[in-house]
């Protein structure tokens, strides 16, 4: 999924494989598991600053750019930045509002706003967002992870059976590596052969397949009740990048999206919610 409605610049930082190797680079010999895991927590540590900072600054670039549209309340590029930033903030309703308000000033926006469905996603209105995720296919009927999303929102909404049946048809490759991601939510692969496929000496150092294999792996673990290893593999998937490389080349608003989903998961009264 593409979107050109990004605004502002994010804090400069590194990912955590370039942390880790800074931080192994001073050190004379990381046979040391003890040094290793230092390194690893240094990494986190800085990684987890790097985002404190970046949701500080989505925090004060909220009002800026809620005032900015009092100049023109018919602006959907300032609306569509003010979703972006109520659903970074974990501000799902207002998201949801905001980007129905583009909608109604410009209807063509509807069918493309896969963010739209992503909003309801996180709202818990599943029935609206697999509904979103339909109207895109026909829009846009090659890429997979739209289907990916109108899947997950239905398995919530009816279970794992119903959304199998009426996951969206693709015949033409899109990407990697969701071919094969796609196949492991109708159930005709299992996660672990998503990760081997991923291994493969073509695509293992792909960063982006990393990512994407590790974040909808963990999100296909979780929809089986496993939140503890769907919780390992969402952290594996956002580390992959930092907030600036994920922007700079890398998955853009879907890590925003994993980190979401991330932080979702972690919450201390979160527990894995039985299908129906």
């Amino acid at each position: 999924m593409v979107v050109n409605c990004r605004a502002g610049k994010l804090p400069s930082v590194c990912s955590f494989q370039e942390q880790f190797a800074e931080c192994s680079a001073k050190v004379s010999d990381m046979r040391n598991p003890l040094l290793a895991v230092l390194c690893a927590l240094v990494a986190a540590a800085s990684i987890h600053a790097n985002e404190q900072q970046m949701l500080e600054q989505f925090a004060k670039e909220l009002p800026t750019t809620i005032a900015a549209l009092a100049e023109d309340p018919k602006d959907t590029t300032v609306l569509s930045r003010i979703g972006d930033l109520h659903l970074f903030l974990q501000q799902y309703p207002q998201a949801v509002t905001a980007f129905g308000q583009m909608i109604a000033i410009d209807p063509l926006l509807d069918a493309p706003h896969w963010r739209l469905g992503i909003a309801y996603y996180f709202s818990g209105q599943y029935e609206k967002s697999a509904h979103q995720f339909a109207k895109y296919h026909a829009y846009d009927a090659r890429d997979r992870e739209n289907g990916v999303w109108k899947f997950l929102a239905q398995a919530r909404l009816s279970g794992l059976e119903t959304a199998r049946r009426e996951m969206l048809p693709y015949t033409r490759f899109d990407r990697e590596p969701f071919p094969v991601l796609y196949e492991m939510f109708a159930g005709v692969r299992t996660p672990q052969s998503v990760l081997d496929h991923a291994a493969a000496p073509a695509l293992a150092g792909d960063r982006q397949v990393q990512f994407f294999a590790h974040y909808y792996m963990g999100l296909m673990l979780d929809l089986n009740g496993d939140r503890t290893k769907a919780v390992e593999h969402l952290k594996h998937a956002v580390a992959v990048f930092s907030p600036t490389t994920a922007q700079q080349g890398g998955p853009g608003y879907m890590w925003q999206v994993a980190r979401l989903h991330l932080a979702e998961l972690s919450k201390p009264t979160a527990s894995p919610t039985p299908l129906p």
